[in-house]
């Protein structure tokens, strides 16, 4: 394609000197229009990579699983194929044995009973082999279907993460952080962006942050968005009628942030409030900087889990 580029702009140079302008710019254009294409497909080319990367790992646990359950098919057509190489023989004994009437009847009997009961064997060695193949089956669209919603349900939430993160881009980084995990999203706000020190009041900048977050999620109705308070471990300096200690605390301060949300557009059937006080800490509290980390609230946004639950619960 470079090559092609490289004689096409030696073309135009050449020709520019011997055709109109109008031929030349004609041209021009064509040599630009070539260029972006390229552009394109380089693109479409690393996307596709990285799709067919993805997949192949899909595909190497699904032939896994597969090989599994076809070790126990194959386990299962060897036990199928000795019971018949026994009945058969005991056929041919029996069928010896009504040749012979000298021999003793209490033996043709036994022989008979016997062969009746390896004929039972075979036949619920077939029908359990039929079931197996038949569980095989469902096994593996019950596999293909799961996969294809967790990639679904992946693809939803880095999405969701980008475009919370994008409506927050105005934020600094240690005021706020969005990120996923255990397939939720999580929007960590720091104490000093949302409130002051034992205060339940929003301060007006953590009120426009939480208004861009609910702008940017509004529209989906299918999010369970749940709103934690998190103190550190040093007691609140005043108690009153309705707090007592951070645990209340945290779990005023999550109600004025949902109050704000919800205000803002979200549903209150989507938001929950909870405060855990100092309960859940993710630093240190020994030290000033812990203290500051672990003094902040946390929006947990839960894409609809719904059609995954009723998979497992088919299982």
């Amino acid at each position: 394609m470079n090559r092609i580029i490289f004689l096409f702009c030696g073309l135009i140079i050449f020709s520019a000197s011997c055709v109109t302008q109008k031929k030349y710019d004609d041209l021009l254009s064509d040599k630009i229009n070539l260029e972006t294409d390229l552009a394109n497909s380089r693109d479409s080319l690393a996307t596709a990579l990285s799709t067919i990367e993805r997949l192949n790992g899909e595909i190497a646990k699904l032939k896994a699983d597969t090989a599994s359950l076809g070790k126990k098919l194959r386990a299962t057509v060897s036990d199928l194929k000795n019971l018949s190489a026994d009945k058969s023989q005991l056929q041919t004994k029996y069928d010896n044995l009504l040749s012979n009437s000298g021999k003793m009847t209490q033996d043709l009997a036994a022989q008979q009973e016997r062969l009746l009961a390896l004929k039972e064997s075979l036949e619920q060695t077939k029908r359990e082999n039929e079931k197996l193949s038949a569980d095989l089956a469902v096994r593996e669209e019950k596999v293909r279907e799961l996969e294809e919603i967790l990639a679904n349900k992946d693809k939803a939430v880095q999405a969701l993460k980008d475009k919370i993160t994008q409506a927050l881009l105005n934020f600094k980084e240690s005021d706020l952080t969005v990120s996923v995990k255990n397939g939720k999203v999580y929007v960590s706000l720091a104490e000093q962006l949302l409130f002051n020190s034992g205060s339940t009041s929003v301060d007006p900048k953590g009120v426009s942050a939480l208004q861009q977050l609910a702008k940017a999620i509004k529209d989906q109705t299918d999010l369970n968005i749940m709103v934690e308070g998190h103190t550190d471990n040093v007691p609140i300096g005043r108690t009153s009628q309705y707090m007592n200690d951070n645990w209340d605390l945290s779990v005023l301060r999550a109600t004025s942030i949902i109050r704000i949300l919800t205000k803002a557009g979200l549903s209150a059937e989507q938001v929950t409030a909870a405060g855990r006080g100092e309960f859940v800490p993710v630093d240190d509290n020994e030290t000033k900087e812990g203290r500051q980390k672990n003094r902040r609230t946390e929006i947990i946004i839960t894409p609809d889990l719904d059609e995954l639950f009723r998979i497992l619960d088919g299982n």
